[in-house]
């Protein structure tokens, strides 16, 4: 290694343009350090991983990179053969760099690193090594949800674990291995429902029209003290025309818009006082046409036992869309059901041809509460974009989303 000073380095090189005349061809070809070849940087940085042949790193420990004599680090790259990246950190004076995130059991990783000598040419070092098995037997499955399938725009991907998961960093090792790809692309975050579920849902509904992607990465990774991630089935949904349903109880009116664009206008009747419609978002469960529907379901005080047709249901504790022949009266100009949303045969058959599960159907001007964001379907998107966010294990207290890209530089996210 070169122990001249930089700047004796740039005058000598800056004399050899004066005296030759040729000089920019002299530096250019390798007259400059900086110019030349990057060096092998073998001797210069060590591993913590075992050198002999046929040993394995333990996935349990992190992975360090340290530099030798004068050198300093200058960047890492650590991916395994699946193409995860492991976050690192580098220390200020370029002495040190080491893993944040957990190494995954039983896989082959290619770490990259940049070093500068005191004179600032660069040097390269690669290294391979496998990691070995995990000791602990217990893995974490992950079955995510719904479907595959295509479903209106308000759908939520879910995604239900093996295990209850409680500790914040092991949550963010989970949440971090959870991947949601829109295309096109919508800005999009996980909230933990409770220690075995989460939810995903992106800022603003879904793109009409778009592809959803959903694996995982946890297979092989430590999550938390004997509990390793185990394997997980992709699943992929796409989204049909954006379909909005408001309901004005109120004004005993039902709006539909496709695509942003009114497409249609209902009278409505909905929750009689003492049984007020939700107000709030709700998104179409299922389409169950024919229903028979009892006061013994809500408990209702008054009998009724009635065989209900062109039934849409948007809350697992009995709210639905549905025909209501025996209200007619009422639709437009009075609210008389137990809860439900009514309108006539005609319309809620157009209603129910026209709907479909993962749409959004949004009551607004009851005197009802706001649907529960979770327990009862799916009222996640009562929940402002912030509070959301605040779920997540990843993106609580920040100000933006992690971004989606992967970087393998210095502060890399963990694929």
């Amino acid at each position: 290694m070169s122990t001249t000073p930089r700047n004796r380095t740039v005058v000598s090189c800056i004399l050899l343009v004066v005296s030759l005349g040729a000089g920019v061809t002299a530096c250019g070809s390798g007259g400059h350090p900086l110019s030349g070849k990057p060096y092998d940087a073998a001797d210069q940085v060590s591993f913590s991983t075992p050198s002999g042949d046929g040993e394995k790193a333990d996935p349990d420990k992190p992975l360090e990179v340290t530099a030798e004599d004068d050198a300093r680090i200058t960047d890492v790259t650590a991916v395994d053969a699946a193409g995860r990246y492991v976050a690192g950190e580098l220390s200020a004076d370029g002495s040190r760099w080491h893993s944040t995130s957990p190494l995954a059991a039983n896989a082959r990783y290619t770490v990259r690193v940049s070093t500068e000598d005191d004179d600032g040419a660069p040097g390269r070092e690669e290294r391979t090594f496998d990691t070995g098995r995990p000791l602990a037997k217990k893995r974490l499955s992950v079955t995510f949800g719904p479907k595959g399938g295509k479903y209106g725009v308000g759908q939520p991907v879910t995604a239900e674990l093996s295990s209850a998961v409680k500790d914040k960093a092991a949550r963010a090792v989970v949440e971090r291995a959870l991947k949601v790809e829109s295309t096109p692309a919508a800005e999009g975050a996980w909230h933990w429902v409770d220690d075995k579920k989460l939810h995903y849902r992106p800022k603003e509904y879904w793109p009409a029209g778009a592809t959803i992607k959903v694996r995982s990465n946890l297979e092989g990774i430590k999550i938390g003290d004997r509990l390793w991630g185990g394997k997980a089935e992709p699943l992929t949904l796409t989204t049909g025309d954006k379909i909005v349903a408001v309901t004005d109880a109120a004004a005993h009116q039902m709006t539909v818009y496709k695509n942003d664009e009114v497409i249609k206008e209902i009278p409505v009747t909905t929750g009689m006082p003492g049984y007020d419609t939700r107000n709030g978002v709700k998104v179409v469960l299922a389409k169950e046409g024919t229903v028979r529907m009892t006061s013994a379901s809500i408990g209702a005080s008054d009998f009724y036992d009635l065989i209900v047709h062109n039934s849409v249901r948007v809350t697992n504790s009995g709210e639905y869309v549905h025909a209501a022949p025996w209200s007619t009266g009422s639709q437009g100009y009075a609210n008389v059901s137990h809860g439900c949303t009514g309108m006539s045969s005609a319309n809620a058959e157009w209603f129910y041809d026209t709907i479909n599960e993962g749409d959004i159907v949004k009551v607004v001007n009851s005197a009802g509460d706001t649907m529960a964001p979770f327990g009862n379907g799916f009222g996640d998107w009562n929940l402002d974009w912030q509070k959301w966010r605040e779920g997540s294990a990843l993106t609580a207290g920040t100000k933006q989303a992690p971004r989606s890209e992967l970087q393998a530089r210095l502060r890399p996210e963990s694929a």
